[in-house]
């Protein structure tokens, strides 16, 4: 069997560096199984790796990619046509991928599959944060509003009894899902309503950094928490004493895999009972499309791969 895969041997921009390869598929190891791949996103935490942003834990080759769906092919004869998340193993933009098998998340008839292959990254990542900084009756502000980890942030706090939820959105095009959702959005271009909301915030959920962290932090009451999980303006900020970083990686590695099993048990019910927005399919040999779908301003639909047209 052949597989096609978008690997990168140096670092760089992705559209400078990946490259799609074709090889032969090698034996499968002991412990884990092989899956087909049906659906794979394209997510921030994809592409930030390729940059070198965090070249000391990224050998090189390397295949791009951290999440998707797909049906077993080989490995335990118990999952074998089932569809699986296949995560923790190798990268997810090819489309045949190996992963160790009691790490491999067996997706419910009741999920979608397109719905399934978003189901890691941005899921896990508001899950976690919404058990280490609680929202019950707390006051919610969201930046980069109209992203889908900040999507689910925001419904699964109010879902949490949060006493309300304040979005910042860049584009005009989230104001309207945003409001739809029992979010309130600002504008990142309204200072006054953004200093305004930051006076009596109480959480902050923030990816952004840069000038919006800065206008934020200058204003949040003192007991307020600031929780950073990205960085998309490319810029850092002035360090206080309410900053809290959130990094997934760092709750993996001491996560049994009865715990990270649990997880997915978790979030299933959640994901389907929420708003995630549509997807832009593309085939994987027209990687160079979905990057630039990925990049487009006021974006409001996911770009994926669709393995089934390579």
């Amino acid at each position: 069997m052949n597989n096609l895969a978008l690997i990168y041997r140096r670092f760089g921009e992705p559209e400078s560096v990946l490259q799609a390869e074709t090889s032969g598929c090698g034996l499968l190891n002991p412990g884990q199984l092989r899956v087909k791949m049906l659906y794979s996103p394209v997510n921030a935490s994809d592409l930030i790796p390729i940059t070198g942003a965090y070249r000391h834990r990224t050998p090189l080759p390397a295949v791009a990619g951290y999440e998707g769906v797909g049906v077993v092919i080989d490995g335990p004869t118990e999952l074998m046509g089932k569809r699986v998340l296949p995560l923790r193993g190798q990268g997810t933009w090819q489309q045949v991928v190996d992963c160790p098998a009691d790490l491999a998340i067996v997706v419910p008839d009741f999920i979608d599959s397109m719905l399934a292959a978003r189901a890691y990254i941005n899921p896990l990542a508001a899950q976690l944060m919404l058990k280490l900084y609680p929202p019950q009756g707390k006051r919610v502000l969201l930046t980069a509003a109209g992203s889908d980890c900040a999507v689910l942030l925001g419904q699964w706090a109010l879902s949490a009894g949060a006493e309300a939820v304040y979005g910042i959105h860049r584009s005009a095009v989230h104001a309207g899902r945003l409001k739809a959702l029992g979010i309130t959005p600002i504008s990142q271009h309204d200072t006054a309503a953004i200093h305004a909301i930051a006076n009596d915030a109480e959480i902050v959920y923030d990816t952004t950094g840069g000038e919006v962290a800065e206008q934020i932090l200058e204003r949040l009451p003192e007991a307020g928490v600031f929780v950073c999980y990205g960085l998309l303006s490319g810029q850092m900020f002035r360090q206080q004493k309410q900053v809290r970083w959130f990094h997934i990686r760092n709750y993996l590695d001491g996560m049994s895999a009865d715990a990270w099993q649990g997880q997915f048990r978790e979030i299933w019910p959640k994901l389907q009972a929420s708003s995630v927005g549509d997807a832009t399919l593309f085939s994987l040999t027209a990687w160079r499309s979905a990057l630039a779908c990925y990049r487009e301003a006021g974006r409001i639909a996911k770009p994926m791969f669709r393995f089934s047209d390579d």
